[in-house]
């Protein structure tokens, strides 16, 4: 099994992107692509995308669609629907270049959600 993960700065002190994929011969068989927020300290979901078939939780990609899961207070609040149709090859990706560039209006509602104001 392959596996990768990584972050990457959004927003610089205080949004980034988290990348987790797992991959068995090539193909995804897990991945979670969340965009995230520094509130005192610590990170905190403001949106994520994730396939993971075999969780408790979790979703299949190639079944269900792409969607996307919004959080205020820890709590999901949302799910966006809607997505084209990618294949699971290319849906960690796809994710990835989602939140890069749509991640100003989400972080800015996270931003009211919150009552947090940041030096832009």
């Amino acid at each position: 099994m392959h596996e990768r993960s990584y972050t990457d700065w959004i927003e610089y002190p205080h949004a980034r992107l988290r990348f987790d994929l797992e991959k068995e011969r090539g193909t995804p068989t897990r991945f979670l692509v969340q965009l995230e927020y520094r509130v005192d300290g610590e990170w905190r979901p403001v949106a994520h995308f994730d396939h993971n078939p075999e969780g408790t939780y979790g979703h299949d990609v190639t079944e269900d669609g792409l969607h996307m899961d919004v959080y205020r207070d820890g709590e999901q609040v949302r799910t966006k629907r809607n997505f084209p149709s990618v294949p699971l090859s290319a849906a960690p990706d796809y994710c990835v270049s989602y939140f890069k560039t749509n991640a100003d209006p989400l972080l800015r509602r996270f931003e009211q959600w919150h009552n947090l104001t940041t030096d832009r």
